[in-house]
């Protein structure tokens, strides 16, 4: 599948689920609510937010996070040359010092903002994470352990956001762990999830589904300016909506969109409003990236109206997929997502929920260290990803940093294709368990955990 056409496909997938209220509304079609909890748990006095940021395309993480010791950093200039295109040279890297390493590693240049994080402590990295059936070596995947259709970005993206490798998913980690935590926020019926990028499958519980909001603009039933003949119109349709159905998905759609309008008149005003405590942090950012965390924000700082006590945030950026000019491609990507990060870390500061929120990475895999022809690399396998918050025990490097060795024991051909040595599940284990899941209901979230040695990585607190 061509990168062009993936948008494309996303946006059919969402329009293909969403709902719509007799053609009426423009942004209800985006909406999904809590239904139901599959476990109950008991109801939590405080807030937490987990905010995941997809970056679609599958980004090189061989040029996220370098090695900058004498050897290592010779290691990578062998293979990716100055002559290929995508070399970063050693002295344009940021330099930082993992608290549980000798050896110091660099940033890629645009990563500034995060650079200082690390510095803070407010930030830790977490190497050669991806999907894994289960603990591999070299010689089960050329016996064939491997997850299917592995290098496909449709596929590996399902599995990412899904954590089930071996078969096709319908729910994704996001969506079961809000399926989990939804009796936390009963009082209200506020859903768990929020996205700002449709309805994705990580969003997608078993009994949940996300709050779908825009990036920008109304959140509102279209049509509808309080003059009287609109007032009429809508009150003619909520009471079509209130009549009594016979068949089944007529009267789900009419319960949904009663809801969703309901839900509608808390949320227009929440990302409406132009008074927000926040706004001066994102003023000077004028980007996709930018606007969805200001609205991520915007919706944390209204936690009181809301009622929410867990919310979980999917964000997006992309495109990472840098078969050519991977140079400029990946720069410009950064120079929109480092700002944006910390920005939004701030203001999670600014609102007094620095602890309560946790902010972290994901792709669909990593890029071959083997360059390819154009100034690009070819998809790959593990790469390495961004955990941000002051509940990480930040200013660390966990999991295992590859060898950046053609065809040496951590490449599972070779290109530089690094088998992971951590796990998905894993690294949402962690994450789920900072957020209130008991160890025993992991398997719930998370079914193919027991596959793996450790259920927690340490990185949060």
């Amino acid at each position: 599948m061509t990168t062009s056409a993936l948008p494309a496909r996303r946006a059919f997938l969402r329009r293909a689920v969403a709902l719509s209220t007799a053609g009426l509304a423009t942004r209800l079609d985006l909406i999904g609510l809590a239904a139901a909890a599959s476990a109950p748990a008991a109801p939590d006095s405080d807030y937490k937010a987990l905010v995941c940021v997809f970056m679609f395309g599958g980004n090189d993480g061989n040029n996220t996070l370098v090695p900058l010791d004498a050897s290592g950093y010779g290691a990578y200039a062998a293979v990716r040359t100055a002559a290929s295109g995508i070399q970063l040279p050693q002295s344009s890297l940021l330099p930082i010092q993992p608290a549980n390493t000798a050896t110091p590693y660099g940033l890629h240049p645009a990563l500034g903002e995060l650079q200082v994080l690390f510095g803070a402590k407010r930030l830790a990295l977490l190497a050669n994470v991806g999907t894994l059936v289960a603990p591999t070596t070299q010689a089960q995947y050329n016996a064939g352990m491997r997850p299917l259709s592995l290098y496909s970005h449709a596929d590996q993206q399902a599995q990412w956001q899904s954590a089930i490798v071996d078969a096709a998913a319908g729910t994704g980690w996001g969506g079961r762990l809000a399926d989990r935590m939804a009796s936390s926020n009963a009082a209200t019926g506020f859903p768990v999830v929020t996205s700002l990028d449709g309805t994705v499958l990580y969003t997608t519980g078993t009994h949940t589904s996300p709050l779908a909001i825009p990036v920008s603009g109304s959140f509102a039933l279209a049509g509808f300016d309080g003059t009287a003949t609109s007032t009429a119109r809508l009150a003619a349709m909520k009471a079509l909506q209130a009549q009594p159905a016979t068949n089944a998905f007529v009267g789900t759609a009419n319960a949904i969109g009663t809801q969703a309008l309901q839900l509608s008149a808390t949320v227009n005003p929440i990302l409406a409003s132009t008074t927000s405590a926040i706004a001066p942090l994102f003023a000077s950012l004028n980007t996709d990236t930018a606007r969805q965390l200001y609205q991520v924000a915007k919706l944390i700082e209204a936690r009181a109206t809301t009622g929410a006590k867990r919310q979980i945030f999917f964000v997006q950026l992309g495109s990472f997929d840098t078969h050519n000019d991977q140079i400029n491609r990946q720069q410009n990507l950064f120079a929109e997502l480092a700002p944006a990060l910390k920005a939004f870390y701030d203001a999670t500061t600014a609102l007094g929920v620095g602890r309560q929120v946790t902010t972290f990475s994901l792709s669909d895999f990593g890029r071959t260290l083997q360059p390819a022809s154009g100034g690009g690399s070819d998809h790959a396998w593990g790469s390495h990803h961004f955990i941000l918050g002051d509940a990480v025990n930040g200013g660390t490097l966990y999991g295992q940093y590859p060898q950046l060795v053609l065809g040496g024991p951590n490449d599972a051909e070779k290109e530089g294709r690094w088998i992971p040595t951590t796990a998905v599940d894993q690294y949402g284990a962690t994450l789920a368990t900072w957020f209130g899941v008991p160890a025993g209901d992991l398997a719930s979230v998370f079914p193919n955990l027991s596959r793996f040695p450790a259920a927690n990585l340490g990185f949060m607190s």
